[in-house]
């Protein structure tokens, strides 16, 4: 229970951290969308504006000819200007329609023309006037500016010239913002909504991630857990079958000779039992930490083969299975590693082919090559594997018939081991079987 809790606290602070994370990339990215869109339309509508105030000033200037006065030809181009008095300080234009031009710019109640003398009076507008606009000269180039009901705009202020090249005055063209507006807010509302729902969305994928993420962790832990009460079970058998040994020799009030041996026999076959296992188990930890480093040398995989045959044949014999061996390359196949790991490599897969195959079944050891690869087959006519427990043939403490590995002795930690072998030495181990026919086990390592 407690490392149940354990899981869906972690799984559920990787799903934050995760949430947090992608909410503040998205934040950013968000951020960055908008003023990147704001600032390629600030661009655009600067560009709008003095494309059109640098057509007019360049029309203008041509028919000036005295400072502050606007020439009747100059008139001609705004059909809608309204001179300015002096004493009229709000100096408004009425709407345009919205098919009238100024030098062909459809006006469609955005753009506004003001004119200033030298002295920065205002003399005349054209265009669409807001009303409340400041009249005040300002002579900085770009400016915003907000009419009496907060409406805002853009403008740009360009010096006028004489046809003698004599100061006239100033030209400012506006540019009503309350489109780029609206479409910034459209924008912003855009994202606003939209930020919220991604958010729920990238939780639900933090909480769905972090699951898959625990995954392998969870099932490393409970093989973790199954490999401790495996081994506890496994440790536990032989110092039970010592321990009640003793406590039967203890009740018995005389011991002769011959009981007595047969006592010191069975503790010493416990004991034995005993030291295996654990020599395995240490093994194996030390080829999961990799701590123990392969002594690189040259091992002659036709040596091995051979001593291994010979090693096992009384075994062989006194189980009532042929053991024969197959060399199928020519010359000596030697390959880089451990010569004592390549040794229990290809004597667990011995032992293991000869405890599974019935008596006047055969077992045969092969040697060949394939291309890079130096491949050793154990070959046997044994009880054989189910299909669908085949990929767990290689797990610790799995036996495939527990009655009869238990008959012979095994802990179930061979194949692993020998799994574990090849995997040091970058090499490949596999199986096929077919059940109640035999199995064969191949070894490939680099040559």
């Amino acid at each position: 229970m407690n490392q149940n809790k354990l899981f869906r606290l972690t799984r559920l602070r990787l799903a934050l951290y995760y949430a947090i994370v992608m909410g503040l990339i998205l934040s950013l990215c968000a951020f960055s969308f908008y003023r990147s869109v704001f600032h390629a339309h600030v661009v655009a509508l600067d560009s709008e504006i003095e494309t059109v105030a640098g057509t007019l000033h360049d029309s203008i200037e041509l028919k000036l000819q005295e400072p502050g006065r606007l020439e009747p030809l100059a008139l001609k181009l705004f059909p809608n200007v309204d001179k300015c008095k002096v004493e009229d300080s709000n100096c408004i234009q009425k709407q345009l329609h919205p098919k009238r031009h100024l030098l062909g710019i459809i006006t469609k109640t955005s753009y506004y023309i003001r004119f200033f003398d030298i002295s920065g009076k205002l003399i005349a507008n054209a265009g669409y006037y807001p009303e409340g606009l400041p009249n005040i000269f300002n002579q900085k180039t770009w400016q915003f500016l907000k009419d009496s009901k907060g409406r805002e705009y853009h403008q740009i202020t360009l010096s006028l010239h004489t046809q003698n090249y004599q100061d006239w005055g100033h030209m400012q063209v506006g540019r009503s913002l309350e489109e780029f507006n609206h479409y910034l807010d459209s924008v912003k509302l855009i994202l606003i909504l939209g930020l919220p729902i991604a958010m729920v969305m990238i939780a639900g994928a933090s909480w769905w991630l972090s699951g898959l993420a625990m995954q392998p962790i969870y099932q490393s832990y409970r093989q973790i857990q199954q490999f401790t009460a495996d081994a506890a079970h496994e440790l536990r058998t032989p110092l039970a079958a010592t321990s009640a040994t003793v406590e039967s020799a203890l009740l018995m009030s005389e011991i002769d000779e011959q009981e007595t041996r047969d006592i010191l026999q069975t503790i010493q076959r416990q004991n034995q039992r005993l030291t295996t296992l654990v020599v395995d188990l240490l093994m194996l930890a030390r080829l999961d930490r990799q701590a123990q480093k392969l002594q690189h040398e040259v091992c002659c995989l036709n040596d091995i083969v051979s001593d291994l045959i010979e090693e096992f044949e009384a075994m062989a014999t006194t189980a009532g299975v042929k053991l024969t061996s197959s060399i199928r390359v020519k010359q000596n196949m030697n390959v880089i590693g451990n010569s004592d790991q390549l040794y229990r490599l290809v004597s667990n897969l011995i032992v293991n082919a000869i405890q599974y195959t019935l008596k006047g079944g055969e077992v045969t050891v092969i040697l060949e090559s394939n291309d890079n690869y130096a491949v050793i087959k154990v070959q046997d006519t044994g009880i054989g594997i189910p299909q669908h427990e085949l990929r767990r043939v290689f797990d610790r403490f799995y036996r495939v018939s527990s009655d009869r590995s238990r008959n012979t002795g095994g802990s179930g930690l061979g194949l692993a081991i020998a799994q574990a072998i090849v995997q040091a030495h970058q090499g490949k181990l596999n199986v096929q079987s077919e059940f109640g026919k035999g199995s064969i086990f191949t070894v490939q390592l680099p040559r």
